[in-house]
């Protein structure tokens, strides 16, 4: 998929038929949410997804289900032993204010108010400005992370303690990959039932 020439997808076909798509970041970001909720059950987080993602939610919810995540890691499919296993350095809920005013200052967006496609959206997200708090907190992390960071910037992620933080359910790393692959058979189990 190419941003500069191809059409945002909005819908997935699914048995033959065209299922349209809740394509707004915030629907996305509903969902990435909820599957790191550990109090949800595995059926909350698929009804989370299906709802969110779907106005009208398809027969197939095995295929549904996996044209969902495909759509959400932005048309790629995901393998399990391929996730990237560095430590998240950010958190959707936990930064989400440093994120809305990072999109602000770097892009003039008032995510308030705009409706976006979440492909659209992450784009403008690895864009953030270097000069944003966000962005100063996540090479900060990063540098933490690594083992890079000299004294001072370890002294300076101490001081700002639960804002430098970042939970650990929220590291997607080949665990992560696998527990939803789990997931996504007791699914299927589920569905043939």
């Amino acid at each position: 998929m190419n941003l500069l020439v191809d059409e945002l997808p909005d819908a997935v076909e699914i048995d033959g038929k065209e299922y349209l798509l809740n394509t707004d970041f915030r629907n996305c970001l509903n969902v990435m949410l909820a599957y790191q909720d550990e109090d949800l059950t595995d059926n909350e987080k698929c009804t989370i997804m299906l709802t969110n993602l779907y106005p009208v939610i398809p027969e197939n919810i095995e295929v549904a289900l996996e044209k969902a995540l495909i759509f959400l890691d932005e048309g790629k499919k995901s393998q399990p032993g391929k996730a990237d296993s560095k430590p998240k350095v950010y958190s959707w809920s936990k930064d989400a204010n440093m994120i809305y005013s990072a999109f602000k200052q770097t892009h003039g967006i008032d995510l308030t108010v705009e409706k976006m496609h979440w492909w659209k959206f992450v784009a403008l997200f690895m864009d953030l400005g270097a000069d944003t708090a966000f962005s100063s907190i996540v090479n900060l992390r990063s540098r933490v992370k690594s083992g890079k960071a000299t004294k001072e910037e370890k002294a300076a992620a101490r001081d700002l303690g639960e804002l430098f933080d970042v939970p650990e359910n929220e590291i997607r790393s080949i665990e992560d990959i696998e527990k939803r692959d789990e997931f996504m058979s007791k699914v299927r189990q589920r569905v043939r039932s």
